[in-house]
């Protein structure tokens, strides 16, 4: 059992809301999200976190969403992109070295 108390959402001043949501990632993903972190960072000039980088991420996807004109179906997807699952299985120390190389753009380097 969870002994945290904090509400799974709460009404924020500015009017949006805040939503506790714990999300089991593959390391490639996280990888991912922390790039995105840079590049937002970098477009901020200051550091940013994973969760802004999430955020900024969803408020980005759902505003491109909304600004299809009426009746413009989404593209059809002809292939899924390769999934984690589908890849050799890497002890996890491994998974989290590379992810941490990839984020620090060392990959490949060592």
């Amino acid at each position: 059992m969870n002994d945290r108390v904090t509400p799974a959402m709460h009404a924020l001043p500015d009017g949006e809301a805040e939503l506790t949501l714990v999300v089991r990632l593959p390391w490639e993903d996280v990888a991912r999200l922390g790039q995105e972190a840079g590049r937002l960072a970098t477009q901020l000039r200051r550091p940013v976190t994973l969760e802004e980088a999430v955020s900024h991420r969803l408020r980005s996807t759902r505003v491109a969403s909304h600004a299809k004109p009426a009746g413009e179906q989404p593209p059809a997807v002809t292939a899924a992109p390769a999934s984690v699952s589908s890849l050799p299985s890497r002890p996890p120390a491994e998974q989290a070295r590379q992810a941490i190389d990839r984020i620090n753009g060392t990959a490949g380097t060592a």
